[in-house]
């Protein structure tokens, strides 16, 4: 390419301008240099600009930022953290969980996760119902120990205590006894077990002090005497202790709560109380009403341990019960609040009634709506009489739907959660009671002595009752039956259903079904 004379002329010249403002300004050297004797082909040098840039004079005035709430990292709509899409190993943990027998399941979670977490996620997995009643168990099977895990706490800090070469392990099934004693205080804390040094208000009962402290997340209290084995012996003792918020204590003097004779035995929040499984094999226990106290700090072994052992199961839950408000308080009540509000639980929660005597006999044949029923001969007769027409309406319903014989099948308890199989009786009252045995806990299985008969365990005041369920035959069909005949009922599916609803010769209605799942 030829450049003319003109345009050779006005080039020259602005290149030897450039070189002179260059050399009477270091400041603007960041502009392209070309020397006289570098040929206009050849490469160039570019000097760095952003070095020049810093050393700008101070008291040139800096430009305002017109938006800073998008600018500022701690106002920024986008968070730092929600950009990190996939999580490092340090922050997730896993966790392996059993259900029935062998079957268990590893879930990965993060690792600050707790045990209402990794309950949901189990019971989504699953697709269980009845979120708030599920828990994480933790079990030390060579030791007998077990505990129920408080929804709060973390699951990677306490796997984090356990021994290396354990068989410890988490058990995935219903607590419904967990936040028992918040619906009926009564039943766990009895009279005998409050101490009478417990501040208590002018004509206010002892069982009105327990629902006015548990609203506060407190407790009362307790006393008795508890059998516990001596350290290093294999021999247990009767002593008398008190349990308060400061600690739990011995008194080395009968029952004196004179503080020269009162020793402490351990501090409540330094502590792990776990229930005692198979203690007269174990550990030679007086009686099966055993548990245990362990330092947070100690090993899983039978000399870090502080057996105790109650009278029977009242004494021992309300034990139980006390050290759980003790050390944990206001969280317990919390962890009730939040289990009672969880949007995801699969079905809605009904109204919970403290008993039987809420509830009232109507009748609604009149024209003016329905009325109480006040004469107790009126209503049981409207009951019998409600029972009959039910019992008619669905014999008459099954009866058109199985005039060909199939389409509801005489088998259909088998698929039923509460339906054990042929577990043995003292294998049905263990599931209730590590179910928590609360009143309408109930399970059905098969008779070992009667066959073709099954039975329906139930729970009634932390006692299991057992009732026979019959088949007859009238007008050449099976029925079921416990009631000699009174009431009969198609399947075992209906007789559920109907004693959901009615108590009929049974000591409450039946609410909690006993489930096992597997993973």
């Amino acid at each position: 390419m030829q450049v003319g004379r003109r345009w050779s002329e006005v080039f020259n010249r602005t290149v030897n301008e450039n070189m002179l403002k260059e050399e009477r300004s270091p400041m603007k050297s960041s502009f392209i240099s070309i020397g006289p004797s570098t040929l206009r082909s050849q490469p160039l040098t570019i000097r760095n600009y952003s070095s020049r840039v810093q050393s700008r004079p101070l008291s040139m005035p800096s430009i305002p930022n017109p938006f800073p709430e998008l600018c500022s990292p701690s106002h920024s709509p986008v968070r730092i953290g929600s950009l990190v899409t996939t999580p490092t190993d340090e922050d997730t943990h896993v966790v392996r969980v059993f259900g029935e027998g062998t079957h268990s399941r590893s879930v990965l979670v993060s690792s600050g996760a707790t045990a209402r977490d990794v309950c949901h996620i189990l019971v989504e997995s699953t697709h269980s119902m009845d979120e708030e009643n599920w828990a994480l168990i933790e079990q030390h099977p060579s030791l007998g120990l077990e505990r129920c895990l408080e929804d709060h706490e973390v699951v990677s800090q306490v796997q984090s205590s356990w021994p290396q070469d354990g068989d410890t392990k988490l058990v995935f099934r219903k607590n419904y006894a967990k936040y028992e004693f918040f619906k009926k205080p009564a039943q766990f804390f009895p009279e005998s077990m409050i101490s009478d040094s417990t501040d208590v208000k002018s004509g206010m009962t002892p069982s009105l002090l327990v629902q006015s402290m548990l609203k506060c997340g407190s407790c009362p209290e307790i006393q008795g005497y508890l059998h516990v084995r001596e350290a290093g012996k294999k021999s247990w003792k009767k002593l008398f202790f008190i349990l308060r918020r400061s600690g739990f204590y011995c008194s080395t003097k009968a029952s004196s709560k004179e503080p020269r004779h009162l020793q402490c035995v351990a501090d409540l929040e330094d502590i792990s109380l776990y229930t005692v499984s198979n203690s007269r094999k174990l550990y030679s226990s007086p009686k099966v009403y055993t548990f245990c106290i362990k330092t947070c700090r100690g090993r899983f072994e039978s000399q870090e341990l502080k057996l105790l052992c109650a009278e029977n199961e009242q004494y021992k839950t309300c034990w139980v019960t006390a050290f759980r408000l003790f050390k944990y308080g206001k969280q317990l009540q919390c962890n009730y609040l939040l289990a009672q509000a969880n949007p995801n639980l699969q079905i809605p929660p009904r109204k919970r009634v403290d008993g039987d005597e809420s509830m009232v006999a109507m009748d609604f044949s009149g024209k003016s709506g329905g009325r109480v029923i006040l004469n107790p001969r009126e209503a049981q007769n409207a009951e019998q009489e409600e029972g009959y027409n039910w019992r008619k309406r669905e014999a008459l319903r099954y009866s058109l739907q199985n005039s060909s014989q199939g389409s509801r099948p005489t088998a259909v308890h088998q698929a039923q959660p509460w339906f054990h199989g042929g577990v043995s009786r003292t294998e049905a009252q263990k599931l209730l009671e590590e179910q928590g045995q609360v009143d309408g806990m109930f399970l059905i299985r098969d008779s070992q002595l009667h066959p073709q008969c099954f039975v329906l365990s139930l729970c009634h005041q932390r006692k299991t009752k057992h009732y026979l369920l019959i088949p007859c035959e009238e007008d050449g069909r099976q029925y079921y039956t416990m009631d000699d005949g009174v009431t009969l009922f198609i399947d075992l599916l209906q007789l559920v259903e109907f004693h959901q609803i009615n108590r009929g010769i049974l000591p409450v209605c039946l609410k909690h079904p006993c489930t096992r799942i597997v993973l």
